[in-house]
């Protein structure tokens, strides 16, 4: 099986054939939403919604343990996610694609591992120097060659707590730290997936240039959903014609 978690603007999504409504419980409590559980070119797929169907889960209340939880508990062997994102570089402009190869953790009151302690003898330190499955990365830039489209085959998100988009300064910062784009949800998700050893990938959609382009409109919701809704037909067929190659 397959899991996909859907970002904003991506939560009621009808990707799948013959879907069907399971609620999974884990020791982490319930997921964000009921998983959604269908088929897409007879591959059978999993779609939970990270912020709720209705997008009611703010960014820090995300309960990302219980989200990896539950699709590993039914078995995904691959989990892509998408994200909303804005930019913090000229060349990533909004309505493009994105596949991230690194994060930056700037969050603060989340929980990023599923270790709350050790056993005796065993320390669990999650290697994450390289955080995505490049197996799965690969799949998707095979996939988007075949679609006819473009993605950047690169780039490292900085995720904050949120739910307030940055300042000035701070979005300054993130661009010197080298940071490429900006969200409120790659980590602690992308942490959690590799330490329950599901390859992960996730694809980015620009929406955005945050607030350090002083000649642009600085971020606001009303913008990403905007820009968001002019790229879902693009993901859905990077999504569609992935999962049917994997």
């Amino acid at each position: 099986m397959i899991g996909i978690i859907g970002g904003t603007g991506f939560e009621k999504s009808d990707i799948l054939k013959n879907p069907q409504v399971k609620e999974v419980d884990t020791i982490y409590g319930m997921p964000s939403s009921a998983i959604i559980i269908g088929s897409i070119n007879d591959k059978k797929v999993a779609l939970l919604s990270r912020h709720g169907h209705e997008h009611t889960i703010t960014p820090s209340n995300v309960n990302n343990r219980a989200n990896i939880a539950a699709l590993k508990l039914l078995g995904c062997n691959y989990i892509i996610a998408t994200t909303a994102c804005g930019s913090l570089k000229e060349e990533f402009q909004p309505g493009e694609f994105v596949l991230l190869d690194q994060f930056i953790d700037f969050t603060k009151h989340r929980i990023n591992t599923f270790y709350d302690n050790f056993k005796p003898g065993e320390m669990k330190h999650c290697p994450m120097a390289d955080p995505f499955s490049n197996v799965l990365r690969n799949k998707i830039i095979q996939a988007v060659d075949l679609c006819n489209l473009k993605i950047h085959k690169s780039g490292t998100m900085i995720s904050i707590e949120g739910p307030r988009f940055s300042t000035r300064a701070e979005s300054q910062m993130f661009k010197i730290w080298g940071a490429d784009l900006i969200n409120m949800s790659t980590a602690p998700e992308t942490a959690l997936a590799n330490e329950a050893e599901i390859p992960y990938a996730a694809i980015a959609i620009v929406t955005d240039y945050d607030c350090w382009k002083i000649d642009e409109k600085p971020v606001s919701i009303e913008i990403v959903l905007d820009n968001f809704s002019k790229s879902v037909t693009k993901l859905t067929e990077i999504l569609i014609k992935t999962i049917s190659i994997l």
